[in-house]
């Protein structure tokens, strides 16, 4: 084997003793485990068994089924639904503020039917709530009125040429939250 003897380093290396890669394990002392894992793994496996041993020893008085089957003896029967409404509703009567057939037979030919949607203070809120009418797809006039109180703008629809576009319109405002006041006036003369 030839030497290099003009590297310094390499001859040094050659000659120096080489250590095994695992004599620095054999050197050291064997690591002792520490013990707390141990103790804590042996720890929880004493709980868990206790916790069995525990739940084995607890009887239940009774089961869930024999629960269930003694709440329904005890309990009364439930009395059959009745449904009473079929002959409680035709014997009801209700009072509506509006008789068809009382408006027809008080009503004269030359009588007009309103429905007041407002009665405003300022002509600006009168111009708005005939303005929600008109969008509403009625026919809305708003008239002035000088009283004890003062000054008041009205907003009227109508006049209705039947009972039923009377009662279609008064529906419209109802769903949009308008309250109206149903009017009964002379006609006014043509002309």
């Amino acid at each position: 084997m030839t030497r290099d003897f003009a590297n310094k380093s390499s001859a040094t290396r050659g000659t120096a003793k080489k250590k095994p890669a695992n004599a620095s394990r054999r050197q050291q002392a064997p690591a002792s485990t520490a013990p707390w894992p141990w103790f804590l793994a042996g720890l929880l496996c004493g709980v868990f068994l206790s916790g069995l041993v525990w739940l084995a020893s607890q009887q239940p008085d009774a089961t869930a089924e024999e629960a269930v089957v003694a709440q329904k003896s005890s309990e009364k029967p439930r009395p059959t639904p009745r449904f009473d409404f079929y002959t409680l509703l035709p014997e009801q009567r209700i009072d509506v503020d509006i008789n068809p057939e009382a408006m027809a037979n008080t009503s004269t030919p030359s009588d007009e039917f309103l429905l007041q949607a407002g009665s405003f203070k300022q002509a600006e809120d009168a111009d708005r709530r005939r303005a929600q009418l008109l969008l509403l797809g009625l026919t809305a006039n708003v008239e002035e009125a000088t009283t004890d109180n003062g000054r008041w703008f009205r907003v009227y629809i109508g006049p209705f040429e039947s009972r039923s576009a009377l009662q279609s319109a008064r529906n419209r405002t109802a769903q949009e939250g308008i309250d109206t006041l149903l009017l009964k006036r002379p006609a006014k003369p043509a002309g």
